[in-house]
């Protein structure tokens, strides 16, 4: 364990002289000294590049090498700030992210410079971590110590990046103190120590990896294990090359492991304590059953403003207790949303008034976003945080999600909780991942779609569907869509802006039951250009349409 540290500074310092193995990336090792006096190295060199006068931000456009901690570790010393760069924006979204974090360096390496290309980034210092010069500057600064008193909690340490579904990505703000703080507290929630390692493969430029992995295995003193890009099929091997004990997913990762071949040795491993978000309950529990590893889901929202642990006696179904101050309301009202009341099967019967917006009336850690005033009011308003997020509650205060903000499905006037059906429609034996929205309806005001990447049998899912006693009359999919495979972020999340705004407009087969039908058939250009003159035009002839070979630009795990 460890003992309570005030900033990421004093918990790099703490691990000098420390010569036990502290890290791990591929076939490279370095003790925890090492990577004290590597963090201290850089913090020096940074020192004498960042100019006086504006704000000590440098960007990171890195995989998951070692040089990631070590820049992170060097900025907490040099009082500065991180703004992970996320490698799949191009050209001038690319740029914008690097100006808007006012970043006077950039960090990356030359298999990245073709991103670079042509960008406009004027005053960025870029340094090449596997050129010459960058090992010529490193090795002036060779012999420092690593100094965590001239910095405080309150120095950013984070910028990162919002999804940017809806607009321009935000830059949400982290301390030093929020981040050493939320490290310590995942040490104490699942008793980490310093024997543990942790296996990082999420993307580092991505909070949950820093927040959930790194900074708890910083303060237990724990070793990290580093994987450049996410692997399914490299997941057990490397867990057994670094005797990894504890790792963190987002978004599809549980999906893809479980999608690779079962072995008789899948149990034959170090690793006790998955944590993370988006596997859902049944992947969970086949996630243990295969693997012996329980897997904890957790609900946090990217900036900090609002979290739901788990805890025993938690429903089947439900994230987790309503903690002092949490509570779901009518965006519209602004009151308080009565509690669920579930009729057979535990379907919900009164999503109409359940549902309604996640909001943080109590003490919140949100510490705002960069430059970006009007967001930050969207997220503080009326004397709490308000997460964007759809929940609802039960009579004894357990919090169920209900979907993003950009996932509420109403139709013919009631309140339809997605990540409700997308449990449901998951059951079905031919769906490998699933993804469920709305698709606007000027009549019913929206029409469920799902997105089914997998085989399907449309006479057979329609049986599926009418056998699912928590299935309510209007949460069958009006549409269909079947994928090969899910377009996803760089985060593993699926990419549901894309699906939303293709609609069924798109090259892959979309399936559909006609107004008053039961039976799925193939949806046909006479059938779109009838539904458009009864109905309206579909989403994506209401907004521009992206071209389905666009989710290649968001490519999945290296598998």
């Amino acid at each position: 364990m460890t003992s309570r540290t005030g900033t990421v500074a004093e918990l790099v310092a703490a691990r000098w002289g420390d010569h036990r193995p502290g890290m791990w990336c591929e076939d490279r090792v370095l003790t925890h000294h090492q990577v004290a006096a590597g963090a201290a190295a850089r913090a020096a060199l940074l020192a004498g590049l960042l100019p006086s006068g504006a704000p000590p931000h440098l960007g990171v456009l890195l995989d998951n090498t070692e040089e990631f901690p070590l820049w992170l570790g060097a900025a907490a010393l040099a009082g500065a700030a991180v703004a992970g760069v996320n490698p799949t924006r191009r050209g001038a979204e690319l740029a914008r992210d690097i100006r808007h974090t006012e970043c006077a360096v950039l960090v990356t390496e030359r298999a990245r410079l073709p991103l670079l290309a042509g960008l406009e980034l004027p005053g960025v210092r870029v340094l090449v971590t596997d050129g010459e010069e960058y090992g010529t500057l490193l090795a002036g600064c060779e012999g420092a110590v690593p100094d965590p008193y001239g910095v405080t909690p309150a120095d950013r340490l984070l910028l990162y990046f919002t999804s940017g579904s809806t607009g321009a990505p935000k830059a949400a703000i982290c301390s030093q103190g929020r981040l050493a703080a939320a490290g310590q507290a995942l040490v104490r929630q699942f008793g980490v120590g310093a024997d543990d390692v942790h296996y990082v493969c999420m993307p580092m430029f991505h909070g949950n990896a820093v927040i959930a992995d790194w900074a708890p295995a910083l303060a237990a003193g724990a070793g990290v294990a580093l994987r450049r890009r996410f692997s399914a099929s490299g997941f057990l091997t490397d867990v057994r090359r670094y005797r990894a004990t504890y790792f963190t997913y987002v978004g599809r990762a549980v999906q893809y492991l479980l999608a690779t071949p079962a072995r008789p040795d899948d149990r034959d491993h170090p690793l006790r304590t998955g944590f993370g978000t988006e596997a859902g309950a049944a992947d969970a529990a086949a996630f243990e059953r295969r693997f012996g590893v329980r897997l904890v889901e957790g609900y946090g929202s990217s900036e900090g403003g609002a979290a739901i642990q788990w805890a025993p006696g938690t429903p089947a179904g439900a994230v987790g207790p309503a903690r002092p101050g949490l509570v779901v309301l009518d965006p519209a009202t602004g009151r308080e949303c009565p509690a669920a009341v579930f009729g057979p099967g535990g379907r919900l019967v009164n999503g109409d008034e359940a549902i309604g917006e996640l909001v943080n009336r109590g003490p919140s850690p949100f510490e705002g976003y960069w430059r970006n005033p009007a967001a930050e009011a969207e997220r503080r308003r009326a004397d709490g945080y308000w997460t964007g997020d759809l929940f609802y509650r039960d009579s004894r205060g357990y919090l169920y999600f209900a979907g993003r903000g950009d996932d509420r499905i109403r139709v013919d006037g009631e309140n339809l909780a997605a990540a409700m059906i997308e449990t449901i429609v998951a059951r079905y034996e031919g769906a490998d991942a699933v993804a469920v929205y709305g698709v606007p309806d000027p009549v019913t005001g929206d029409q469920v779609m799902a997105a089914v990447a997998g085989t399907f049998d449309p006479a057979g899912f329609a049986a599926f569907l009418r056998a699912q006693p928590d299935l309510g009359t209007k949460m069958a999919p009006r549409y269909v869509r079947v994928l090969e495979r899910m377009p996803v972020t760089a985060t593993n999340k699926i990419h549901r802006a894309v699906l939303r705004r293709e609609g069924f407009r798109c090259a892959d087969p979309v399936w559909w039951r006609p107004p008053g039908e039961d039976a799925y058939r193939l949806l046909t250009t006479d059938d779109t250009d009838d539904t458009e003159d009864a109905e309206g035009p579909p989403a994506s002839a209401r907004s521009p349409s992206i071209p389905c070979a666009a989710r290649d630009s968001n490519p999945g795990p290296a598998d």
